[in-house]
Protein backbone atom coordinates (compact mmCIF):
# COMPACT_ATOMS: atom_id res chain seq x y z
CA UNK A 1 0.00 0.00 0.00
CA UNK A 2 1.32 3.25 -0.92
CA UNK A 3 2.09 5.71 1.36
CA UNK A 4 -0.32 9.01 1.86
CA UNK A 5 1.63 12.19 -0.45
CA UNK A 6 1.83 15.60 1.38
CA UNK A 7 0.02 18.38 -0.91
CA UNK A 8 2.00 21.03 -1.53
CA UNK A 9 -0.35 23.55 -2.93
CA UNK A 10 -1.60 23.34 0.75
CA UNK A 11 1.32 25.44 2.18
CA UNK A 12 0.91 29.09 2.60
CA UNK A 13 3.56 31.08 0.84
CA UNK A 14 4.34 34.49 1.61
CA UNK A 15 6.42 36.71 -0.49
CA UNK A 16 10.26 36.63 -0.55
CA UNK A 17 10.55 40.02 0.37
CA UNK A 18 8.79 40.02 3.70
CA UNK A 19 11.31 37.86 4.86
CA UNK A 20 13.76 39.32 7.68
CA UNK A 21 17.09 38.34 6.50
CA UNK A 22 20.60 37.96 7.98
CA UNK A 23 23.05 38.62 5.26
CA UNK A 24 22.28 42.02 2.52
CA UNK A 25 24.26 42.56 -0.52
CA UNK A 26 24.72 46.14 0.69
CA UNK A 27 26.17 45.07 4.37
CA UNK A 28 27.99 41.40 3.52
CA UNK A 29 29.38 41.45 0.57
CA UNK A 30 32.95 40.79 0.19
CA UNK A 31 35.13 42.37 -2.34
CA UNK A 32 37.84 41.40 -4.04
CA UNK A 33 39.86 44.69 -2.51
CA UNK A 34 39.29 43.26 1.33
CA UNK A 35 42.02 41.81 3.10
CA UNK A 36 42.01 38.75 4.37
CA UNK A 37 42.64 38.40 8.40
CA UNK A 38 46.41 37.83 9.40
CA UNK A 39 47.34 33.74 8.67
CA UNK A 40 49.06 31.73 11.03
CA UNK A 41 52.89 30.89 9.64
CA UNK A 42 51.66 27.48 8.72
CA UNK A 43 48.49 28.40 6.67
CA UNK A 44 50.33 31.35 5.16
CA UNK A 45 52.64 28.78 3.57
CA UNK A 46 50.06 26.47 2.27
CA UNK A 47 48.23 28.98 0.10
CA UNK A 48 51.32 30.25 -1.22
CA UNK A 49 52.28 26.67 -1.99
CA UNK A 50 48.34 26.28 -3.45
CA UNK A 51 48.84 29.56 -5.26
CA UNK A 52 51.92 28.04 -6.87
CA UNK A 53 50.12 24.81 -7.90
CA UNK A 54 46.91 27.11 -9.58
CA UNK A 55 49.61 29.25 -11.41
CA UNK A 56 51.57 26.12 -13.18
CA UNK A 57 47.79 24.87 -14.19
CA UNK A 58 46.85 27.57 -15.22
CA UNK A 59 50.30 28.11 -17.25
CA UNK A 60 49.82 24.26 -18.45
CA UNK A 61 46.16 24.74 -19.63
CA UNK A 62 45.11 22.40 -17.00
CA UNK A 63 42.14 22.71 -14.80
CA UNK A 64 41.18 24.33 -11.81
CA UNK A 65 38.35 23.39 -10.46
CA UNK A 66 36.45 24.93 -6.89
CA UNK A 67 33.98 22.64 -5.34
CA UNK A 68 31.94 25.13 -1.96
CA UNK A 69 29.23 24.54 0.05
CA UNK A 70 26.64 27.37 0.40
CA UNK A 71 28.30 29.65 3.52
CA UNK A 72 30.39 30.63 1.12
CA UNK A 73 27.49 32.12 -0.73
CA UNK A 74 26.03 33.52 2.47
CA UNK A 75 29.66 34.63 3.80
CA UNK A 76 29.16 37.18 0.81
CA UNK A 77 32.23 35.93 -0.89
CA UNK A 78 30.96 35.50 -4.77
CA UNK A 79 32.48 38.94 -5.80
CA UNK A 80 36.07 37.07 -5.02
CA UNK A 81 34.94 33.93 -6.76
CA UNK A 82 33.45 36.37 -10.15
CA UNK A 83 37.21 37.63 -9.54
CA UNK A 84 38.65 34.85 -10.21
CA UNK A 85 36.59 33.28 -12.95
CA UNK A 86 36.94 37.00 -14.56
CA UNK A 87 40.95 36.48 -14.56
CA UNK A 88 41.01 33.18 -15.68
CA UNK A 89 41.75 31.19 -12.38
CA UNK A 90 39.32 29.07 -12.01
CA UNK A 91 37.93 26.74 -14.99
CA UNK A 92 35.08 25.33 -13.07
CA UNK A 93 32.78 25.94 -10.17
CA UNK A 94 30.13 23.42 -7.56
CA UNK A 95 28.29 23.49 -5.67
CA UNK A 96 24.96 21.94 -3.52
CA UNK A 97 21.42 22.79 -3.84
CA UNK A 98 21.65 25.52 -0.97
CA UNK A 99 24.65 27.35 -2.41
CA UNK A 100 22.30 28.04 -5.23
CA UNK A 101 20.11 29.58 -3.82
CA UNK A 102 21.84 31.70 -2.12
CA UNK A 103 23.17 33.23 -4.68
CA UNK A 104 20.26 33.64 -6.73
CA UNK A 105 18.30 35.22 -3.60
CA UNK A 106 21.51 37.98 -3.30
CA UNK A 107 21.04 38.71 -7.15
CA UNK A 108 17.19 38.96 -7.11
CA UNK A 109 16.69 40.75 -3.39
CA UNK A 110 19.64 41.61 -2.32
CA UNK A 111 19.06 39.60 0.93
CA UNK A 112 19.45 35.44 1.70
CA UNK A 113 19.91 33.92 4.95
CA UNK A 114 16.53 33.62 6.72
CA UNK A 115 16.08 32.32 10.65
CA UNK A 116 15.83 28.89 11.00
CA UNK A 117 14.85 27.85 13.90
CA UNK A 118 12.19 30.67 14.08
CA UNK A 119 10.69 30.20 11.00
CA UNK A 120 10.62 26.25 11.41
CA UNK A 121 8.59 27.31 14.76
CA UNK A 122 6.20 28.99 12.92
CA UNK A 123 5.72 27.29 9.82
CA UNK A 124 7.55 29.28 7.37
CA UNK A 125 10.87 27.73 6.77
CA UNK A 126 11.49 27.80 2.97
CA UNK A 127 7.94 29.00 2.15
CA UNK A 128 9.26 31.61 0.13
CA UNK A 129 6.78 32.43 -3.07
CA UNK A 130 9.56 33.44 -5.72
CA UNK A 131 12.69 31.15 -4.24
CA UNK A 132 10.60 28.39 -4.60
CA UNK A 133 9.04 29.42 -8.34
CA UNK A 134 11.36 31.30 -10.32
CA UNK A 135 13.73 28.43 -9.15
CA UNK A 136 12.17 25.45 -9.63
CA UNK A 137 10.67 26.97 -12.99
CA UNK A 138 14.51 27.94 -14.76
CA UNK A 139 15.20 24.05 -13.77
CA UNK A 140 11.90 22.90 -15.35
CA UNK A 141 12.77 25.15 -18.72
CA UNK A 142 16.52 24.24 -18.75
CA UNK A 143 15.89 20.45 -18.30
CA UNK A 144 13.54 20.69 -21.63
CA UNK A 145 16.48 23.14 -23.29
CA UNK A 146 19.01 20.67 -22.55
CA UNK A 147 20.85 22.40 -19.89
CA UNK A 148 22.59 21.54 -16.32
CA UNK A 149 20.99 22.85 -12.87
CA UNK A 150 23.75 25.65 -12.36
CA UNK A 151 23.37 26.93 -16.18
CA UNK A 152 19.84 26.77 -15.86
CA UNK A 153 19.67 29.36 -12.55
CA UNK A 154 22.65 31.39 -14.05
CA UNK A 155 20.65 31.85 -16.96
CA UNK A 156 17.76 33.07 -15.50
CA UNK A 157 20.01 35.96 -13.31
CA UNK A 158 22.21 36.73 -16.45
CA UNK A 159 19.29 37.13 -18.70
CA UNK A 160 17.43 38.19 -16.06
CA UNK A 161 14.14 36.29 -17.39
CA UNK A 162 13.17 33.19 -18.67
CA UNK A 163 11.40 31.95 -22.36
CA UNK A 164 8.28 29.93 -21.71
CA UNK A 165 6.98 27.93 -24.89
CA UNK A 166 3.33 27.45 -25.16
CA UNK A 167 1.15 24.56 -24.63
CA UNK A 168 0.80 24.02 -28.18
CA UNK A 169 4.56 23.76 -29.13
CA UNK A 170 4.90 21.68 -25.96
CA UNK A 171 2.50 19.17 -27.08
CA UNK A 172 4.06 18.87 -30.22
CA UNK A 173 7.49 18.26 -28.86
CA UNK A 174 6.01 15.41 -27.48
CA UNK A 175 4.67 13.88 -30.07
CA UNK A 176 7.63 14.84 -32.04
CA UNK A 177 10.09 13.05 -30.24
CA UNK A 178 8.23 10.41 -28.49
CA UNK A 179 9.55 7.78 -30.31
CA UNK A 180 13.11 8.91 -31.09
CA UNK A 181 14.02 10.86 -28.03
CA UNK A 182 11.64 9.81 -24.90
CA UNK A 183 14.12 11.88 -22.68
CA UNK A 184 13.30 15.10 -24.39
CA UNK A 185 9.54 14.45 -24.85
CA UNK A 186 9.49 13.64 -21.14
CA UNK A 187 11.42 16.87 -20.29
CA UNK A 188 8.59 18.46 -22.73
CA UNK A 189 6.10 17.06 -20.86
CA UNK A 190 7.01 18.16 -17.65
CA UNK A 191 7.28 21.48 -18.45
CA UNK A 192 3.87 21.33 -19.79
CA UNK A 193 2.24 20.00 -16.84
CA UNK A 194 3.59 22.93 -14.70
CA UNK A 195 2.68 25.47 -17.77
CA UNK A 196 -1.18 23.73 -17.40
CA UNK A 197 -1.05 23.44 -13.34
CA UNK A 198 0.46 27.14 -12.55
CA UNK A 199 -1.46 28.69 -16.04
CA UNK A 200 1.98 30.40 -17.69
CA UNK A 201 2.00 32.75 -20.23
CA UNK A 202 3.84 31.77 -22.93
CA UNK A 203 7.05 34.19 -24.58
CA UNK A 204 9.07 36.34 -22.64
CA UNK A 205 8.68 36.29 -18.63
CA UNK A 206 10.82 39.20 -17.65
CA UNK A 207 12.42 38.76 -14.25
CA UNK A 208 14.72 41.61 -13.46
CA UNK A 209 17.88 40.86 -10.85
CA UNK A 210 18.76 44.53 -9.66
CA UNK A 211 22.04 42.39 -7.76
CA UNK A 212 22.92 40.17 -10.36
CA UNK A 213 26.55 41.36 -10.37
CA UNK A 214 26.80 39.66 -7.28
CA UNK A 215 26.00 36.39 -8.60
CA UNK A 216 28.64 34.04 -8.98
CA UNK A 217 26.33 31.57 -11.15
CA UNK A 218 25.47 34.65 -13.69
CA UNK A 219 29.17 35.77 -14.02
CA UNK A 220 30.13 31.92 -14.96
CA UNK A 221 27.25 31.72 -17.00
CA UNK A 222 28.36 35.13 -19.07
CA UNK A 223 32.31 33.71 -19.23
CA UNK A 224 31.33 30.61 -20.69
CA UNK A 225 32.82 28.94 -17.28
CA UNK A 226 30.82 25.55 -16.14
CA UNK A 227 29.04 25.65 -12.32
CA UNK A 228 27.18 23.18 -12.11
CA UNK A 229 24.85 22.24 -9.47
CA UNK A 230 24.85 18.97 -7.04
CA UNK A 231 21.69 19.00 -5.05
CA UNK A 232 20.47 16.46 -2.57
CA UNK A 233 16.28 15.71 -3.33
CA UNK A 234 14.53 17.37 0.25
CA UNK A 235 17.71 19.59 1.21
CA UNK A 236 16.45 22.64 -0.08
CA UNK A 237 13.91 24.91 0.58
CA UNK A 238 12.74 24.95 -3.44
CA UNK A 239 11.27 21.69 -2.30
CA UNK A 240 8.42 23.29 -0.27
CA UNK A 241 7.08 25.05 -3.75
CA UNK A 242 4.40 22.99 -5.28
CA UNK A 243 6.16 24.05 -8.63
CA UNK A 244 9.46 21.80 -7.62
CA UNK A 245 9.36 19.14 -10.16
CA UNK A 246 11.51 16.03 -9.18
CA UNK A 247 12.11 14.60 -12.58
CA UNK A 248 13.64 18.19 -13.54
CA UNK A 249 15.93 18.85 -10.86
CA UNK A 250 17.24 14.90 -11.63
CA UNK A 251 17.45 15.95 -15.56
CA UNK A 252 19.56 19.17 -14.77
CA UNK A 253 20.97 17.43 -11.54
CA UNK A 254 22.69 14.65 -13.97
CA UNK A 255 23.52 16.76 -16.38
CA UNK A 256 25.82 19.36 -14.05
CA UNK A 257 27.09 15.77 -12.45
CA UNK A 258 28.61 14.42 -15.62
CA UNK A 259 29.54 17.96 -16.60
CA UNK A 260 31.80 17.64 -12.73
CA UNK A 261 33.38 14.13 -14.35
CA UNK A 262 34.19 15.67 -17.46
CA UNK A 263 36.05 18.55 -16.16
CA UNK A 264 38.16 16.05 -13.15
CA UNK A 265 38.40 13.73 -16.07
CA UNK A 266 41.34 16.56 -17.59
CA UNK A 267 42.79 16.96 -13.93
CA UNK A 268 46.33 15.38 -14.44
CA UNK A 269 48.46 18.39 -13.46
CA UNK A 270 45.70 19.80 -12.42
CA UNK A 271 44.46 21.71 -8.92
CA UNK A 272 41.00 20.47 -6.66
CA UNK A 273 39.64 23.24 -4.34
CA UNK A 274 37.33 21.84 -1.44
CA UNK A 275 35.88 24.46 0.15
CA UNK A 276 34.07 24.28 2.86
CA UNK A 277 32.07 20.98 1.56
CA UNK A 278 32.27 18.33 4.46
CA UNK A 279 29.37 16.46 2.47
CA UNK A 280 28.94 17.39 -1.46
CA UNK A 281 32.14 17.86 -2.68
CA UNK A 282 34.42 14.65 -1.46
CA UNK A 283 31.20 12.16 -2.37
CA UNK A 284 31.13 13.86 -6.08
CA UNK A 285 35.21 14.38 -6.26
CA UNK A 286 35.08 10.28 -5.58
CA UNK A 287 32.76 8.84 -7.96
CA UNK A 288 34.18 11.04 -10.44
CA UNK A 289 37.75 10.30 -10.00
CA UNK A 290 36.92 6.85 -9.96
CA UNK A 291 34.61 6.72 -13.15
CA UNK A 292 37.65 9.46 -15.34
CA UNK A 293 40.13 6.48 -14.17
CA UNK A 294 38.14 3.66 -15.74
CA UNK A 295 37.82 5.24 -19.03
CA UNK A 296 41.90 6.58 -18.73
CA UNK A 297 43.08 3.35 -17.96
CA UNK A 298 41.21 1.92 -21.12
CA UNK A 299 42.97 4.92 -22.96
CA UNK A 300 46.48 3.96 -21.51
CA UNK A 301 46.36 6.92 -19.37
CA UNK A 302 46.86 7.83 -16.06
CA UNK A 303 45.59 10.75 -13.99
CA UNK A 304 48.10 10.79 -11.03
CA UNK A 305 49.36 14.09 -10.84
CA UNK A 306 46.52 16.18 -9.44
CA UNK A 307 46.71 18.97 -6.12
CA UNK A 308 43.92 18.66 -3.68
CA UNK A 309 43.54 21.30 -1.19
CA UNK A 310 40.55 21.12 1.71
CA UNK A 311 39.57 23.72 3.31
CA UNK A 312 37.65 23.65 6.32
CA UNK A 313 37.23 25.14 10.00
CA UNK A 314 37.38 21.74 11.36
CA UNK A 315 40.49 21.55 13.17
CA UNK A 316 42.81 18.87 12.54
CA UNK A 317 45.71 17.27 14.25
CA UNK A 318 46.78 14.98 11.74
CA UNK A 319 49.79 15.73 9.20
CA UNK A 320 47.36 14.59 6.37
CA UNK A 321 50.74 13.86 3.70
CA UNK A 322 50.75 11.07 5.61
CA UNK A 323 47.77 9.97 4.79
CA UNK A 324 44.71 9.08 6.37
CA UNK A 325 45.11 8.45 10.34
CA UNK A 326 44.27 4.65 11.81
CA UNK A 327 40.96 4.29 13.09
CA UNK A 328 42.03 5.02 17.09
CA UNK A 329 42.50 8.14 15.42
CA UNK A 330 39.93 11.17 16.36
CA UNK A 331 41.16 12.10 12.80
CA UNK A 332 40.33 9.54 11.17
CA UNK A 333 36.84 10.27 11.81
CA UNK A 334 36.84 13.67 9.42
CA UNK A 335 35.44 12.11 6.66
CA UNK A 336 35.95 14.70 3.62
CA UNK A 337 39.81 14.70 4.67
CA UNK A 338 39.82 10.77 4.95
CA UNK A 339 37.88 10.60 1.54
CA UNK A 340 40.33 13.00 -0.26
CA UNK A 341 43.50 10.75 1.79
CA UNK A 342 42.38 8.05 -0.63
CA UNK A 343 42.30 9.89 -3.84
CA UNK A 344 45.86 10.30 -4.93
CA UNK A 345 47.56 13.09 -5.91
CA UNK A 346 49.37 15.47 -3.28
CA UNK A 347 46.76 17.23 -0.26
CA UNK A 348 47.00 19.74 1.39
CA UNK A 349 44.64 20.33 4.51
CA UNK A 350 43.77 24.20 5.93
CA UNK A 351 41.84 24.74 9.11
CA UNK A 352 40.56 28.28 7.95
CA UNK A 353 37.86 30.60 7.27
CA UNK A 354 36.51 30.37 3.52
CA UNK A 355 36.57 34.39 3.67
CA UNK A 356 40.32 34.02 4.42
CA UNK A 357 40.98 31.55 2.32
CA UNK A 358 39.33 32.73 -0.72
CA UNK A 359 41.03 36.19 -0.38
CA UNK A 360 44.32 35.22 0.33
CA UNK A 361 44.14 33.48 -2.80
CA UNK A 362 42.88 36.00 -4.72
CA UNK A 363 45.47 38.63 -3.29
CA UNK A 364 48.71 36.37 -4.11
CA UNK A 365 47.29 35.50 -7.75
CA UNK A 366 46.53 38.67 -8.63
CA UNK A 367 49.75 40.18 -7.98
CA UNK A 368 52.55 39.86 -10.59
CA UNK A 369 54.48 36.84 -11.45
CA UNK A 370 56.09 35.88 -10.07
CA UNK A 371 55.03 36.75 -6.81
CA UNK A 372 57.54 40.13 -5.67
CA UNK A 373 57.43 38.46 -2.15
CA UNK A 374 55.39 35.34 -0.76
CA UNK A 375 52.07 35.55 1.61
CA UNK A 376 53.80 36.49 5.04
CA UNK A 377 52.36 35.67 8.39
CA UNK A 378 51.50 37.86 11.21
Amino acid sequence: MSAPLFDRFRIARKPLARRANRVTADRDLVHSTQAPRSLSAGNAAVVNEIVGWIRAARAARRPVILATGAHTFKNGLAPVLIALMEKGWLTHLASNGAGIIHDWELAWLGATSEHVRRNVEQGEFGTWEETGFFINLALAAGAFEGRGYGESVGRLIETEGLDLPSEADLEQVVRATLASDPARAAAAADLLGLARRFGLTPGRLAIPHQWKATSAQAAAFRLGIPFTGHPMFGHDIIYTHPMNCGAAIGRTAERDFLAFVSSVSALEGGVYLSVGSAVMSPMIFEKALSMARNVARQEGRRIAGHRLAVVDLAKSAWDWTRGEPPEEHPDYYLRFNKTFSRMGGTLRYLSLDNRDFLLALWRELAAPTPPSAPLQAH
